[in-house]
């Protein structure tokens, strides 16, 4: 599996409208848009820093995996995500491997792109992210 680059990196917030605002107006950093992913369940607004981002991210239903995170340890880092070129021959190759996966193949991420986690347990319990763009 090669790693191009830090892709973004997820933060869960409780009120998206209101974070935004920080990062857009107090940092000043470059708004990428807002979006709904329903499969995860969140509402997303991305900011560009460098050339990587920042993907803020509030929970649009109660069950949702960000809801779950916000309840039991507040705002914060959610997950890092790494650019990688092909993420179901990477998911393949980790599986392969033995690394725990919460998802064995990709699914449909924010801005289009392809998805899957690598479960915490198998990173040093940080959430893992690869993203094909």
């Amino acid at each position: 599996m090669k790693v191009k680059k830090i892709d973004h990196i997820g933060i869960a917030v409780e009120n998206l409208d209101e974070s935004a605002a920080f990062y857009r107006d107090v940092l000043g950093l470059e708004y990428l848009g807002t979006e709904e992913v329903p499969s995860q369940k969140v509402r997303v607004a991305m900011f560009r820093v460098g050339e990587s981002r920042v993907e803020l991210l509030e929970p649009t239903s109660p069950d949702s995996p960000v809801a779950a995170f916000l309840q039991s340890r507040g705002q914060g880092i959610h997950h890092i995500a790494y650019s990688v070129t092909d993420a179901a021959e990477s998911v393949g190759e980790l599986v392969a491997a033995g690394v725990n996966m919460i998802d064995t193949k990709p699914r449909p991420g924010a801005g289009g792109t392809k998805i899957a986690f690598i479960h915490p347990r198998a990173s040093g319990k940080v959430l893992t992210e690869l993203c094909q763009h």
